[in-house]
């Protein structure tokens, strides 16, 4: 067994850590390129060497271009290439698959020296492919213009720097085409909302012209209460598509864009809106929006009989993580004994309680002036 010498232990347990060190590296990096640099970098420093490239596989010339590297002239990285025939180092590499020793470039008869390489006066040289599931990507190709002797374990050293940079080169792709599809699917979510929303107005529009067209006063409050609950669904599918994040909902702009909407019916009521500045799962944007709407419509009916008045709607965080909405007025208020979960006989009350269950959420009339509804919706993430 072959003893190794104290200064070659030392050199390889160096190389190791630079090679472990790199594997950090190549796990963070965002960027192929600077990572291929310092790759260059530290292989030529755990080598010892004067020079390193990072070779990249240009199929349609058939060619590799040197896309990093140390130690070569400054016009050479991202415009020099070299063959990558067999006929060249690291072309066989590429082509083989298999790592090639050349320690006596200018008795080569393998292959013919680049000229890159000639005119650096390059004496020897490793390469060791770099690849991945999705093929190959190129070379990586240690130089030096000083006697030497490349040998099986730089060989290993610098397969370990390859394999990791195939690996991050194959995550970078693969995050790459996955952001890709994240936007194409947030583009086409964004598209159905807004499409949705412009339906429903036509559906909207429908419901205000068969309106138009009755004499029955019952059918054509009907029609309208229907088109004024359309036309909140429309308005939520309209805040949707308009949304940074499609999985959630700012509830503070969610509702003062509602309540905006709401004005256009209110009449000379004022409606006020004052909302936590939080966000909330996107699917209960269309029940919160209709428990809203039903009861803001509900108090620009009936809460002010003989004249106009203050409508509110709050949205508030608890100290348990938990959203209270309210919807208050000074109006005449309900019904002694009145419970909104049993009022059966109305239907904007039915659909209030069926809301309110959507919203995971206890409904109850809070004391006071007028009529105070308030919403307790569970915490939620």
């Amino acid at each position: 067994m072959t003893e190794i010498s104290p200064e070659a232990l030392d050199l390889r347990l160096r190389q190791q850590a630079i090679l472990s060190d790199f594997g950090v590296e190549a796990l963070r990096a965002t960027e192929l390129l600077p990572l291929l640099q310092r790759a260059t970098e530290l292989c030529a420093e755990g080598m010892q060497a004067q020079f390193c490239k990072a070779l990249e596989y240009q199929p349609t010339q058939d060619v590799l271009l040197v896309c990093a590297g140390v130690g070569w002239e400054p016009d050479c990285v991202g415009r020099a290439v070299v063959g990558a025939d067999l006929a060249s180092p690291a072309g066989y590499a590429l082509k083989t698959g298999r790592p090639v020793i050349s320690n006596h470039l200018e008795n080569e008869t393998r292959f013919r020296t680049p000229e890159l390489m000639a005119s650096h006066g390059i004496r020897r040289a490793v390469n060791v492919l770099i690849t991945n599931r999705d093929g190959h990507y190129g070379v990586l190709e240690v130089d030096d213009t000083r006697e030497g002797v490349f040998g099986p374990a730089d060989i290993a050293f610098m397969q370990g720097f390859a394999n990791l940079l195939g690996s991050a080169i194959e995550r970078q792709r693969s995050e790459a085409q996955l952001k890709v599809a994240l936007e194409r699917q947030d583009l086409l979510s964004r598209e159905m909302s807004h499409r949705v929303k412009n339906s429903l107005a036509v559906v909207a529009g429908l419901l205000a012209l068969q309106a138009r067209g009755t004499e029955n006063e019952d059918v054509k409050s009907a029609l309208a209460d229907a088109r004024a609950r359309v036309e909140a669904v429309a308005q939520v599918h309209d805040q949707l598509w308009r949304q940074p994040d499609l999985t959630r909902i700012d509830v503070a702009g969610f509702l003062e864009a509602l309540c905006e909407k709401l004005t256009e019916s209110a009449g000379a009521h004022a409606l006020r809106c004052r909302a936590a500045a939080v966000t909330m799962p996107a699917d209960l944007a269309i029940p919160l929006g209709l428990f809203v709407n039903e009861l803001v419509t509900n108090a620009i009916k009936y809460a002010y009989p003989e004249g106009h008045g203050e409508i509110r709607v709050e949205a508030v965080m608890r100290e348990d993580g938990g959203l209270t909405v309210s919807v208050c007025d000074d109006g005449v208020g309900l019904p002694p004994g009145f419970d909104p979960l049993k009022a059966r006989a109305s239907l904007g009350m039915r659909v209030i309680g069926n809301l309110a269950r959507q919203l995971d959420g206890a409904l109850t009339l809070r004391p006071g002036k007028g009529a105070q509804f308030e919403l307790r919706m569970a915490p939620r993430v």
